[in-house]
């Protein structure tokens, strides 16, 4: 009571002095970490990596035939653990630490330098800083589904190393740590550009440089396993709640706002995607249910505290049909065999769904409104502005990561392991034994 009547006080006289003083000591006594949102973070940092494994792994698993299932199980595993090991050993530094426009500083170095008392905001930073890995193990994880059933796995583990430092880091800095992006004013609320624009357009690219499978186009390559995919979708369904939720970093009315968007957009994923799958096939599939599972998850992540219900809905609507159009027309566009769809569903889908968080923001259309009174059309103009710089800078990064693994190690199997599995040929085990 004392402390607050002498802070009124301060702010009546004129000595500027004294009354900053004081200021800056409540300032200090408000950085107390609160309980609710730690554990509303640690709840969310599981929920996040929920998604990874299992939730992509027996995503992509079941997609793939059933000679290949171990060696995208595996690769997810290890590919998760190693970027696990290399967030805490320097890139949640590089990410987050004091820097330029493109990168942190080595300041936080293997966790350097941050005590367990330390805070962010009202959290623990040691939780910031597995919330912020959960992000960055399932973005490296996503690209896997593109080039999957004909990649060497040393392959893999070298992209990711490349890829991770050159391309993640930098964009999550970009975009949440500081970097020229978000200065800008991008509107990014969990990962549209940083997580699933960068992992498909590097998905992308790898899916050309490893080429088609053998008798694609040729002959049926089918997903082995739809209850997998079923299973999940369902996952990620659920642990996407912590990857949008959790981007508010407090359990308050914007984590809430982004709750109820993951939900109405979801669902109105798949009833747009299995409503055109009736319309132009007679038959909705639960294949393409599950698509509009992600295709709606996908187009409300950028926007998730940013848009009203409404806006939220339409976002889902409008992802859900051009989910359809990524894995169709546009594929055989772009003659990619992109295995599990990573670039029609999370390009697409994360593209359309920045460019609609740039509408859908204002508040006459039920949004949290812009900062700084900018105009709609200046609110686009960013948002294209930092698609395209994602694209870019993760198409280089990714094609230098690709030729510099090829040069080492080679990049696909051989065309007898190919047919074999990968299963056997680059993991000596078998998913189904007789």
């Amino acid at each position: 009571m004392i402390k607050r009547i002498l802070l009124l006080l301060g702010l009546l006289l004129s000595s500027n002095a004294w009354a900053e003083n004081i200021i800056v000591e409540e300032v200090i006594v408000k950085t107390v970490a609160d309980k609710a949102d730690n554990a509303f973070m640690m709840i969310c940092t599981v929920l996040v990596l929920f998604m990874s494994v299992p939730g992509i792994a027996l995503f992509y698993g079941g997609l793939l035939r059933s000679k290949n299932i171990l060696s995208m199980l595996s690769q997810v595993l290890i590919s998760f653990s190693l970027i696990a090991v290399l967030w805490v050993i320097y890139g949640y530094s590089l990410a987050f630490g004091d820097g330029n426009w493109f990168f942190g500083n080595f300041e936080w170095v293997l966790l350097k330098g941050i005590a367990i008392t330390d805070v962010e905001g009202s959290i623990y930073q040691l939780i910031w800083v597995a919330f912020q890995g959960s992000f960055a193990c399932i973005t490296c994880c996503l690209i896997l589904g593109a080039f999957a059933e004909r990649i060497k796995f040393a392959a893999v583990m070298i992209f990711m190393v490349i890829w991770f430092t050159f391309s993640y880091v930098p964009m999550a800095h970009m975009v949440w740590g500081g970097g020229i992006l978000g200065n800008e004013g991008a509107l990014d609320f969990a990962g549209g550009t940083v997580v699933h624009i960068n992992a498909a357009v590097a998905g992308l690219i790898g899916a050309y440089l490893v080429r088609q499978r053998i008798g694609f186009n040729k002959e049926p390559l089918k997903p082995f396993n739809l209850p997998y995919v079923y299973i999940g979708a369902a996952i990620l369904y659920i642990g996407w709640f912590g990857f949008n939720a959790g981007s508010s970093t407090h359990a308050d009315e914007i984590a809430g706002l982004a709750f109820i968007n993951t939900v109405v957009a979801t669902a109105a994923g798949v009833l747009a995607w299995s409503a055109v799958e009736w319309i132009h096939r007679g038959k909705p599939s639960c294949l393409g249910a599950c698509s509009g599972v992600i295709a709606g998850l996908v187009g409300i992540t950028p926007a998730a505290g940013f848009v009203g219900v409404g806006g939220a809905l339409i976002i889902g609507l409008i992802c859900g049909v051009a989910g359809v159009w990524g894995v169709s027309g546009l594929k055989r566009l772009l003659k990619v065999d992109d295995t599990c769809d990573v670039f029609g569903v999370h390009g697409v889908c994360g593209i359309v769904g920045c460019i609609l968080t740039g509408i859908f923001t204002a508040e006459s259309l039920g949004g949290v409104g812009f900062e700084n009174n900018i105009s709609m059309i200046e609110q686009l103009f960013i948002q294209v502005m930092s698609i395209i710089t994602c694209v870019i800078w993760t198409a280089v990064v990714a094609l230098i990561a690709f030729k510099v693994a090829d040069k080492l190690v080679g990049l696909r199997v051989s065309i007898d392991h190919e047919r074999e599995g990968l299963d056997i040929n680059s993991h000596g085990e078998s998913a189904f034994n007789d």
